[in-house]
């Protein structure tokens, strides 16, 4: 096979590699090459179909095709003409399965300031237009309307985010479960494949879609008047009612704590919620998925490849990023307030085995692009593969929303000895070249000592060694969030004070290995819930002080089923009812995300203004006067849903549009011309 050049888009047309057959079927015609007359499952993505594993439509399709289901993928069905895409494969003889995709929508489609983003990530040459608001609604009411004998399953990250009353930012209102507004009949919320393989097992048995009423980690709406079906194995709990919630947001803010605390125990109850006339039951999830498992998800035929009709349209930018990457884990135990990793994979890890990551290596090493190197030995957070608590029985009983905030569990085993045989055998693999870690690391896993013992303690110091010396790629990313305490505190972060920490170890490890120029890198977010102007002046500063100029603007989003969103939406802390300062109008985020920026000529005389309107004076002359010697920083936005990384300046530069000289109405657009990344201009991150 010959060797197509690196930066050429032939490599979508490169034969055998493009043979259609070896993608799930996307029409009619791929149906029938088959030899199929029917299909059991159709699965509609707001996504561009990519046959690999960190897309969750190919998980979803390569499963159910190992359960010996016909299955057919319909991805980016246009919802504005006739419906002929819904149409196209006619009723399957088992269900709809539908997602917006790897992101919701809304955070897909829209920034922080709720403009349209300047690409879609997940759709070929980044074009927007191939997906609606509130994909997951839109799909299954179109669906319900045209077959509404079939059942219509939802899931992926919108729905499972979106399972019982939440905030929505775009609309400034309190939903219902997303069950009541798209009229789908199950929702799978999390990682679907234990739920799905479950679902598929009952139905083989001729057990009636409608049911299907008992299968951990999913949910239902059920009709008026029928009582949730009884189940000796699970406790109940009732939240608050929908309409309670909406008259009264306190109530909304105890739904948030008691959603929370089930979601972390490892035995959870039922939850029930009154819906109007009806009572949406979300049944406790399966256990963390064991080891064969998850190998079992990561071990199926994907191509590793977008399907080939796309290959005229362009590069898809989430693909591009991380198609020579590999992810060793779900689940995160960190818990941030501004996150949904946890909500979605859940707080426990499950990790995959050592020769199920090398044997995708070797798949990485059969694409016909790749050259040496892998660009991510990650994770959603890099370095927690294999972490679990010492002595399951407490873990049992733990309800903490985070095994490291506000310090590290003493419970909680921090060995880095399996992670680091990883990254060595990966890296000695005849043919690799380089093994990158491009995903956030926490350092706050390995600079700690609770609970260590000195063969632990040996293995953080070698964790930090082995990094500088072989995995990091010219830069090494951490995410600190924030520099003030009181708002590290509500964002669930350590001190400020670790990442110095971190920082000097980094840099003799640097030095030490022969690279005393690898920079660390750090993310920072403005606007969330707790941060107040002289916050973000506090940051400035010691930012510069460290020799920063961040160019990168990071802005708040609020995203369902954070513990940060509950507070924009409430104004007070879902766990002791206090209030928390937030930062509500595009007045008061502009002045916020204009901290970030104290090095633009243009932006001194206002941030002056500000920082005297209040009291900062002394701290103003430090920052706008004081003359030190910086360097431009400039990070790849934070890690994307499902532990993909989200695209980079490169690919948003390729697709966007010539800007239009005009003179600018207000500081995002005098930021942006004065040559300054603003949240419109980043992809999205959660």
């Amino acid at each position: 096979m010959s060797t197509p050049t690196p930066t050429s888009a032939k490599i979508y047309s490169h034969e055998p590699v493009w043979d259609a057959k070896r993608w799930l079927p996307t029409t009619a015609d791929e149906v029938s090459a088959r030899g199929w007359d029917y299909v059991d499952v159709v699965i509609v993505s707001g996504d561009a179909y990519v046959d690999h594993p960190a897309f969750g439509t190919a998980v979803i399709g390569r499963l159910l095709e190992s359960e010996g289901l016909r299955v057919a993928i319909l991805p980016q069905p246009n919802w504005r003409d006739d419906l002929r895409d819904f149409k196209k494969f006619g009723a399957p003889r088992l269900f709809f399965g539908v997602t917006a995709g790897c992101m919701d929508s809304m955070v897909n489609r829209y920034t922080a300031a709720k403009k349209l983003r300047s690409e879609d990530a997940y759709t070929p040459g980044g074009a927007h237009g191939f997906r609606p608001d509130y994909a997951t609604t839109v799909y299954s009411q179109i669906l319900k309307k045209l077959f509404p004998e079939v059942p219509v399953m939802i899931g992926g990250i919108e729905a499972s985010l979106r399972r019982v009353t939440h905030f929505d930012y775009w609309s400034d209102t309190l939903k219902p479960s997303i069950l009541a507004e798209s009229g789908a009949d199950l929702l799978v919320y999390g990682m679907g494949e234990l739920p799905l393989r479950e679902t598929v097992r009952l139905l083989k048995r001729g057990v009636p879609f409608a049911s299907l009423t008992t299968i951990p980690q999913t949910a239902v709406l059920l009709p008026p008047g029928e009582d949730a079906p009884k189940n000796k194995n699970w406790d109940d709990y009732t939240l608050h009612s929908h309409e309670e919630c909406q008259q009264d947001r306190a109530l909304y803010s105890k739904n948030f704590k008691d959603i929370e605390t089930e979601s972390n125990r490892v035995k959870a109850r039922r939850l029930l919620q009154p819906t109007g006339e009806r009572l949406l039951v979300v049944n406790p999830p399966f256990p963390t998925m064991t080891e064969e498992q998850i190998d079992a998800a990561f071990d199926l035929p994907y191509t590793r490849l977008p399907h080939p009709k796309y290959r005229k349209r362009g590069p898809i930018p989430a693909y591009e990023m991380i198609k020579h990457s590999l992810n060793m884990h779900r689940g995160c135990f960190g818990g941030c307030s501004f996150c949904t990793i946890s909500a979605h994979q859940g707080k426990f890890v499950a990790s995959r085995s050592k020769a199920s990551i090398l044997r995708e290596v070797e798949s990485i090493k059969q694409m016909p692009d790749f050259r040496g190197t892998i660009s991510d030995l990650g994770g959603p957070s890099a370095n927690m593969y294999k972490m679990k608590g010492k002595e399951q029985w407490i873990c049992d009983e733990c309800v903490r929303p985070s095994c490291i905030w506000p310090d590290v569990c003493r419970n909680l085993d921090t060995d880095h000895t399996a992670l680091l045989d990883i990254y060595e055998s990966v890296r000695n693999t005849e043919g690799v070249k380089h093994a990158y870690v491009a995903s956030g690391i926490r350092y706050d896993l390995f600079l700690h000592d609770k609970g260590t013992t000195p063969e632990v303690k040996a293995s953080h110091e070698k964790y930090i060694e082995e990094l500088a010396a072989h995995h990091v790629p010219g830069r090494i990313k951490v995410a600190p969030e924030h520099t003030s305490d009181h708002v590290l505190r509500v964002m669930r972060k350590p001190s400020f004070n670790l990442f110095y920490k971190f920082k000097e170890k980094f840099e003799k490890a640097a030095a030490k290995a022969g690279k005393p120029d690898m920079p660390v890198t750090p993310y920072f977010i403005s606007s969330h819930p707790g941060s107040r102007p002289e916050d973000m002046a506090d940051l400035a500063l010691k930012t510069k002080d460290l020799g920063y100029r961040l160019e990168a603007v990071q802005d708040f989003t609020p995203t369902p089923m954070t513990v940060a969103t509950e507070i924009y939406a409430t104004g007070v802390h879902p766990y002791d009812g206090k209030p928390v300062a937030c930062a509500h109008t595009p007045e008061e985020k502009q002045q916020q995300r204009s901290f970030f920026f104290w090095y633009k000529p243009e932006m001194k005389a206002a941030l002056r203004s500000s920082m005297q309107r209040l009291g900062l004076d002394d701290l103003a002359a430090r920052l706008l006067d004081e003359k030190k010697k910086t360097r431009d920083v400039t990070p790849t936005p934070h890690i994307a849903p499902c532990g993909m990384q989200a695209p980079g300046s490169r690919l948003a530069a390729a697709t966007a549009k010539p800007k239009r000289s005009r003179k600018p109405a207000h500081l995002d657009e005098m930021l942006r011309e004065a040559g300054v990344k603003t949240a419109k201009d980043q992809p999205p991150s959660l």
